[in-house]
């Protein structure tokens, strides 16, 4: 296939001719299909696009799709626990995190935890995704006590926990390096640790959006030393803020040079700013701050997500959550493969204004990744196939779930509560 012009960059039925593309974004999406590594500056020209040329991306990250991991849509059914809400950071973008002075700041006591991770396990879950604040004077082995005790309890669900904030958190309250930490989390029963509070990997914007937090260098540190260690992570991007697409592709780029090293990344998840909430949007904490991404951001995203990352690695994900069951369905349509999790409980994105409830149950992912075109399949966390769906079958427990709120808690209810009322 030659690259040299817009008008003969097709192949297999793609498209025959795109004379109607600029020339230079058709020569760039020529050699994504050619397999070819796309500079920054390529895909910046690409985050550029509008129009038909956005539609010749979508078209092209559908197709590296397509090649790259195939029809299946993948899911995992999982429970999010975030124990507690209090949190020491003041981070402008969190509607999530209360002081520990506040009357709705709540704790989850470790019995409690488990209850959570349990009934999940018996609804079909086969992971628990533990996220929180970080509470002042926490205890430098909490993490590792936790994790021994959902692994005692529950010794066949897989361990989805602690942000790299997090773990930072735990080893300085601890006294121990990042890697021992880690090693002791690991021997507790840690699985794999989500690659949140990554934010934008530019400390620029870091310090206008989140000053004090974990820095790029210290982001870089954990994960990659997770990585040597066996323990894999996700990776994200929160955009939608002040950020610009230069700041996007350069995180991208940052990402598969990690991921060229370690090979430590399952997926990636563009998480678009809930804005509604954010102090930094409702009480005009940052100048110039958007009112979240547009969805033609979010396709763009996702399309470019798919070309930079795609070849290093696979797995691109749509966040029902932060983008609503019916976009995050077309999404498959624009580079994404994965449509995350059943969640059951939701609390940050809740906290900041996200709409779309706390739980997609797994037969109703199903149905949005079949309406698609696409073959859904139950996944693990690090995405070894549980079941292929070639044809519809039974209800299962989380399916017949009628509400949600009501079996489960909801924020806003453990907020009001009294019960888990946090206590210095």
């Amino acid at each position: 296939m030659s690259t040299g012009a817009a008008g003969s960059m097709g192949t297999n039925g793609l498209v025959t001719s795109l004379d109607w593309v600029e020339r230079e974004v058709g020569r760039i999406l020529g050699r994504a299909l050619d397999g070819a590594e796309l500079s920054v500056a390529e895909a910046v020209r690409l985050s550029e696009t509008g129009g038909r040329e956005l539609q010749a991306l979508t078209l092209v990250a559908d197709e590296l799709r397509r090649r790259q991991v195939g029809d299946i849509v993948t899911y995992v059914v999982n429970r999010n626990i975030n124990f507690t809400n209090v949190c020491i950071k003041h981070c402008t973008f969190c509607a999530f995190s209360r002081d520990h002075r506040e009357e709705e700041g709540y704790l989850l006591p470790m019995e409690e935890v488990v209850r959570r991770a349990q009934e999940a396990r018996d609804l079909g879950a086969t992971e628990v995704c533990i996220q929180a604040g970080l509470p002042p004077k926490l205890d430098g082995h909490y993490y590792i006590d936790l994790c021994r005790a959902l692994k005692q309890a529950l010794p066949e669900l897989h361990l989805h926990a602690f942000s790299p904030e997090e773990i930072l958190y735990g080893s300085t309250r601890s006294g121990l390096p990042i890697r021992e930490y880690l090693l002791e989390l690991k021997a507790a029963g840690l699985g794999t640790l989500p690659g949140t509070s990554a934010e934008i990997l530019d400390d620029e914007i870091r310090d206008v959006i989140s000053r004090g937090r974990i820095t790029t260098r210290q982001w870089i540190d954990v994960v990659t030393t997770a990585h040597a260690l066996g323990l894999r992570t996700t990776s994200t991007i929160m955009y939608g803020h002040i950020e610009s697409p230069l700041h996007w592709i350069r995180h991208m780029d940052l990402l598969r040079s990690i991921q060229r090293d370690t090979g430590g990344f399952t997926e990636f998840v563009p998480l678009s700013l809930i804005y509604q909430e954010a102090p930094m949007y409702r009480r005009g904490l940052v100048p110039g701050v958007r009112a979240g991404a547009t969805g033609t951001e979010v396709v763009k995203m996702h399309a470019l997500a798919r070309l930079v990352l795609g070849p290093t690695f696979k797995n691109i994900q749509a966040s029902w959550v932060k983008e609503g069951p019916k976009l995050a369905q077309y999404l498959l349509t624009c580079g994404a493969n994965d449509l995350g999790g059943t969640l059951i409980n939701e609390s940050i994105s809740t906290a900041a204004g996200a709409p779309y409830g706390q739980l997609v149950a797994p037969r109703e992912l199903r149905r949005l990744i079949r309406e698609a075109g696409r073959l859904p399949a139950q996944r693990t966390t690090v995405y070894d196939l549980i079941k292929v769906f070639h044809e519809e079958d039974e209800a299962g427990p989380l399916d017949t779930i009628q509400n949600a709120e009501a079996r489960f808690g909801s924020y806003h209810r453990l907020t009001a509560s009294a019960e888990f009322r946090f206590r210095k």
